[in-house]
């Protein structure tokens, strides 16, 4: 199948297609070469097309939010990138559904808005709901697995399906979305009322050590490694004296040695060299296998 027959199908689900596009534009990383195709959409009908139309056709395709836990590769993407943008927020009670696309931070703010608790750890977490609970995501002794009761997602042939918290067998910074083709398209979660000055007074507190501690002046990935059992990876590349330790332009974090930064111009083949080296010597130094957290994707 051409290219252009590729676009030209995109384009008849009613969708704008940008060809050959820098993904170092949709990544906290600033990195990454060009996708193929990259498409944006807000609506599960158009959504689902493009699924099964990438799916009957085997054409590859990568589905994504706000891309910050991603790094995509020097030589970009082939296929079809699929950004999910839908972001509506609607609140019944205590239950409180998310479409995808909707920003956690903006979520945090809508659940303190109707006196809603049991977000608060996410506050300030750079990444969108459907990113979120594809992962897991978690912070300050919270997770949203915590809160999830449903998900609805597509198919790859974009049929929509229900899952419960059961079924998404939520782990440490995993769940079966990890696992199987599915496409998040919104989140149902069960909040608890409470005080909106006490919850935004947690919120700001959180924020304020994220600001303190992590080094937001700089495009990342957030913590580019996971959690060990019974270690910090961020103490071990610490004691092993990386702080700083630079690969061309990516660096360790002199501010937080669990984050790995762009500093300027870095690549993929900066960032991955560097996580290489640093992954060796905390194994050589403490026996402990440092497994990456942060995503990579394309060729």
């Amino acid at each position: 199948m051409s290219g252009s027959d590729i676009a030209g199908a995109l384009r008849a689900f009613g969708c704008t297609v940008k060809e050959a596009e820098p993904m170092s534009a949709h990544t906290s990383f600033k990195i990454g070469g060009a996708a193929e195709y990259f498409v944006s959409t807000t609506d599960i009908i158009q959504a689902a097309l493009i699924l099964r139309y990438c799916s009957e056709n085997q054409i590859p395709l990568l589905v994504m939010g706000n891309g910050s836990n991603l790094l995509v590769s020097d030589s970009g993407i082939d296929g079809v990138v699929l950004h999910i943008d839908a972001s509506t927020i609607d609140v019944e009670g205590t239950r409180m559904t998310v479409q995808a696309g909707t920003s956690l931070i903006r979520t945090c703010l809508a659940a303190c808005e109707h006196g809603l608790s049991g977000l608060e750890f996410a506050y300030g977490i750079p990444g969108t709901m459907g990113g979120g609970v594809y992962m897991n995501a978690g912070a300050y002794g919270g997770q949203l697995s915590d809160v999830v009761r449903s998900v609805t997602a597509l198919t790859a042939r974009g049929e929509v399906v229900e899952l419960t918290a059961e079924q998404l067998a939520f782990g440490y910074r995993h769940s079966v979305l990890m696992e199987q083709p599915l496409t998040v398209w919104s989140v149902t979660m069960e909040l608890k009322p409470d005080d909106p000055a006490l919850i935004r007074s947690r919120m700001e507190e959180h924020m304020a050590a994220r600001k303190a501690k992590q080094p937001l002046e700089y495009p990342s990935g957030g913590s580019f490694f996971k959690r060990p059992e019974g270690h910090f990876a961020g103490a071990l590349i610490e004691q092993c004296g990386l702080k700083g330790f630079a690969v061309g332009g990516a660096q360790v974090s002199e501010k937080h040695a669990g984050f790995v930064i762009n500093r300027g111009g870095a690549t993929c083949a900066d960032v991955m060299a560097l996580c290489r080296q640093v992954q060796e010597q905390v194994k050589a130094k403490f026996d402990v296998s440092l497994e990456r957290e942060v995503q990579l994707v394309g060729r």
